[in-house]
């Protein structure tokens, strides 16, 4: 009885020991959905290029509340009008009213030391 058990117990813990490294990959799928996930609540600063996000549309109210709010002066921005600010949100400065009307977009700066102008 016990060489049966030794028979069978060695080759499953063999089995098992050698299939411990794929369960403790991660999964990809996981990786894209956690990634998505902090994405949703919080802008990291890596650029993305947003074709709506031109003059005289509406930026949704998601984008904007994960951005951050910017002081002009220290970022090299022209000051916003009454009622606007600026944010920063996936690496690009938005200009925005209340409403949410885009009023000026442009690629943020990596050294806030730039002289570029807002379209």
């Amino acid at each position: 009885m016990n060489r049966m058990i030794k028979a069978f117990a060695l080759p499953t813990l063999g089995l098992a020991l050698t299939g411990l490294p794929a369960f403790s990959q991660d999964h990809p799928d996981q990786d894209r959905h956690d990634q998505a996930q902090s994405q949703d609540r919080h802008d990291n600063g890596t650029y993305r290029h947003h074709d709506e996000w031109k003059k005289g549309s509406t930026i949704q109210h998601e984008d904007w509340n994960r951005g951050d709010r910017l002081d002009y002066r220290q970022n090299h921005l022209r000051r916003p009008p009454q009622g606007h600010e600026w944010r920063q949100i996936d690496g690009n400065y938005v200009l925005a009213n209340r409403d949410g009307r885009i009023v000026s977009t442009q690629p943020a700066s990596r050294d806030h030391g730039h002289d570029e102008h807002p379209r």
